[in-house]
């Protein structure tokens, strides 16, 4: 099976943070620069290293928050992860992805104690309408350029618009070669792609006269998700001074299990 990245080695440090390297494939290609790895993808793979970093019994990623430094090149990446708060019931973990000297990603997670709550568990979010499977694929999301966006299959309700719609994706590419891709990892690896799905200004580069990449990407979840379908309910909103706002309802084929926010900076196309 294909995959986003060659893992190559991991190196405790004498701080008890990690050193991780990777080699990102062609399949990390991005939407806005052939040269650049697509936010989503590194979003799965520092997700994959927040996860592994020393897991703790009843405890779990309840909210990983990424802010955007700048281009993340399509070469060899490093992740360094730490405790920022280390704790039995609420931790606090960075990681840092860098590439060609510089950093890229900062990428913080709480992780939060688990405990059983049914007695007063309650979900405000609408389940989806439909289940993937009752949908026709969608291959308008297929204009975008770049070889990540080749590798998802998506579908989409029939209300979809610029603006607000519901779609699914998925896609059968492992994040790391030779490792099993956990449910978490695989479908936080999509979430950055609900700034593409419901545009404002014309789905591909060939339509759009605006460009709006994001600057960060913030992912709450209130419990945690599984399978391998995304369901993304999204809404995308322009202001009127150049800043606009992706936010999505985030579902699995069980419900809904959290909420994202992107903030954009919506700029003219270059010519």
């Amino acid at each position: 099976m294909s995959a986003y990245y060659q893992f190559i080695n991991r190196e405790p440090q004498a701080d008890g943070s990690h050193v991780a390297r990777y080699q990102p494939t062609y399949h990390t290609q991005g939407t806005w620069n052939p040269d650049d790895q697509h936010m989503a993808s590194a979003t799965g793979l520092l997700t994959h290293e927040l996860s592994q970093f020393a897991p703790q019994k009843d405890m779990r990623l309840a909210r990983i928050s990424l802010d955007i430094l700048g281009r993340i090149p399509l070469a060899e990446a490093s992740i360094t992860t730490r405790f920022i708060r280390a704790g039995k019931t609420i931790a606090l973990i960075e990681s840092v992805l860098s590439c060609q000297g510089r950093d890229c990603i900062i990428a913080r997670a709480w992780r939060l104690m688990t405990q059983d709550t049914r007695a007063i568990a309650g979900i405000e979010d609408s389940v989806a309408l439909y289940q993937p499977e009752q949908l026709p694929e969608w291959q308008e999301m297929h204009k975008w350029p770049g070889s990540y966006i080749k590798t998802l299959t998506l579908v989409s309700e029939p209300n979809r618009r610029p603006g607000r719609g519901m779609v699914w994706v998925t896609n059968d590419v492992d994040m790391i070669s030779g490792v099993p891709t956990e449910d978490l990892t695989h479908l936080m690896g999509m979430v950055d792609t609900a700034n593409g799905v419901v545009p404002r200004t014309g789905l591909g580069l060939d339509e759009a006269q605006w460009m709006f990449p994001n600057t960060d990407l913030q992912i709450h979840m209130h419990r945690l998700p599984q399978g391998r379908w995304l369901g993304l309910e999204a809404v995308q909103q322009y202001g009127t001074d150049g800043i606009g706002l992706t936010s999505a309802i985030l579902h699995d084929v069980y419900g809904p299990f959290g909420r994202s926010e992107q903030i954009l900076t919506v700029r003219p196309m270059p010519c």
